[in-house]
């Protein structure tokens, strides 16, 4: 996962609208209406969360026709698990270092553009477990 990825994924989770979308996918597939009704949100808005959580890879959405002949679009979650810790953003951009094509890369001298050299050792973080 490159760094892209990894914002699309928190971009998706962290919407208070998504989650209860999780949440309610969680005990099984739902068809848009249904889904819509249990979480009292109109179907358009319902779909650009749905599109979203999709694009991050969190749930998969399918079209079926149900026994009367209508088209019923079904989402269901994808199998996940969501850890973020400092070696997950750390890969994430070792990633895109690896991804990059090497003109992109930089030649360590110059303007300093390259992405893909390492940041300036920093002082350790003496604020380490206290929240602001």
């Amino acid at each position: 996962m490159n760094s892209e990825e990894l914002l699309a994924l928190l971009s998706a989770v962290g919407h208070a609208q998504r989650l209860r979308v999780i949440g309610e996918l969680a005990d099984g597939r739902l068809y848009v209406s249904e889904l819509a009704r249990r979480l009292e949100m109109s179907r358009p808005l319902l779909y650009m969360h749905l599109d979203r959580l999709e694009k991050a890879g969190l749930v998969a959405g399918r079209l079926e026709l149900s026994e009367d002949g209508k088209a019923l679009k079904y989402f269901e979650l994808t199998p996940f698990e969501l850890k973020l810790n400092v070696a997950t953003v750390l890969a994430a951009l070792q990633e895109d270092r690896t991804a990059a094509p090497p003109e992109a890369a930089g030649d360590g001298e110059g303007d300093g553009v390259g992405a893909a050299e390492p940041p300036a050792k920093k002082k350790p973080n003496t604020t380490r477990g206290t929240r602001t």
